[in-house]
């Protein structure tokens, strides 16, 4: 049986950082510690909430935000984060290129990060964030020092002097090797705490992990496109060999770009580039499944969106981290732990998803 956990409770509770932490749920209750609801990145000794928050969206003007931004889209996001924190929820991913004028954005997403964690350390000074960001393997930089430059960049644009995760974006059409060494340098200069990698193939996963094991550094992290609705990462050797190496999957897009929230009909379907993947003839084909996630959540007291998280969740070595664009959303996000589904409901929504065709992935995951 699942408990529910509010939102309002949880967020105000998990402010109560090392103490023990009462979640209620109707007449129901338990209790968990904010340090046992965390999970170590890999092998190495970073640990990090069990679902973190994907900032791409923050600043962002060519994919989201209907190619806008504006005070009131800066003020969401601000209340975005600080949700986030209220309700445990301390991982933040975001990127060097995340509304970066290379990308067309308004302003860097790393930037906005920094500024929240700045703001959120004044009123709050015992308060810790465990920042990731991301390296572009762009072709004109080449070598270990391109690693090293890009990351004390990021770092000065968070007014931050080390990170806790580093990661290549995409792999590099050459030079990947010397991407890797630099992940390894910034590791031994103390820059950050753990090196991962993203869109990355099974085979070049092993290789990146051979290649930082000689250095006796573990690879924490591979950060894919995964959802209930985007599988590749098992049907491409990528999520199996992540296990077997002890590697944690970061899954991108979990709730795909909110298809599976149940938010989006065949009559209303997403905006913008959005909108050229879940258009209204798959939206329609998704009906079935978005229909028992919402069944699903309801006999648990959950929202669909909450579900597709669980689900994600409940595949082990997966930590799913959703963008949030506001502090609602921020907070529906944590409902999706604390609880489990169960096994049959595990493999009812991976047998109604198998007979959807997959939708579009990341370009890059093929390279």
């Amino acid at each position: 049986m699942a408990l529910h956990f509010s939102s309002a409770c949880l967020c105000s509770l998990s402010q109560m950082r090392g103490q023990k932490m009462r979640a209620v749920a109707g007449e129901s209750s338990v209790t968990f510690n904010s340090e046992e609801d965390k999970v170590k990145l890999g092998g190495s000794d970073l640990k990090v909430t069990k679902l973190g928050i994907g900032a791409w969206s923050w600043g962002d003007t060519s994919y989201w935000n209907n190619f806008e931004w504006d005070d009131k889209k800066l003020k969401a996001a601000k209340t975005a984060f600080d949700a986030s924190i209220d309700c445990g929820i301390t991982f933040i991913d975001t990127a060097e290129v995340y509304g970066s004028r290379f990308s067309f954005g308004a302003i860097n997403s790393e930037t906005l990060l920094g500024r929240f964690i700045k703001e959120r350390k004044e009123k709050d000074p015992e308060v810790e964030v465990a920042v990731a960001t991301k390296f572009a393997a762009l072709p004109w930089r080449l070598g270990r020092q391109s690693v090293l430059a890009a990351l004390k960049d990021s770092l000065a644009r968070m007014e931050l002097s080390s990170v806790d995760l580093y990661q290549l974006h995409w792999p590099g059409i050459w030079g990947n090797e010397g991407y890797i060494d630099g992940l390894g340098d910034a590791v031994e200069q103390g820059l950050v705490k753990a090196v991962g990698v993203s869109n990355y193939s099974e085979k070049r996963l092993r290789d990146a992990y051979e290649q930082l094991k000689r250095r006796g550094i573990p690879l924490a992290s591979n950060q894919v496109n995964y959802s209930l609705i985007y599988r590749l990462p098992e049907q491409n050797g990528v999520k199996a060999a992540c296990d077997e190496l002890g590697v944690t999957l970061i899954a991108y897009s979990p709730i795909a770009q909110g298809a599976l929230t149940g938010k989006y009909t065949p009559e209303n379907p997403p905006t913008g580039p959005r909108g050229q993947i879940y258009t209204p003839e798959f939206l329609t084909k998704l009906q079935p499944l978005i229909n028992r996630i919402k069944e699903i959540g309801e006999s648990y007291n959950k929202t669909s969106t909450q579900v597709v998280l669980n689900w994600l969740i409940a595949q082990e070595n997966v930590v799913p981290i959703p963008g949030a664009k506001n502090a609602e959303q921020a907070k529906e996000f944590g409902g999706a732990l604390g609880w489990r589904l169960t096994q049959q409901e595990i493999d009812q929504l991976r047998s109604l998803a198998s007979e959807l065709k997959p939708v579009t992935g990341f370009p890059v995951e093929k390279l």
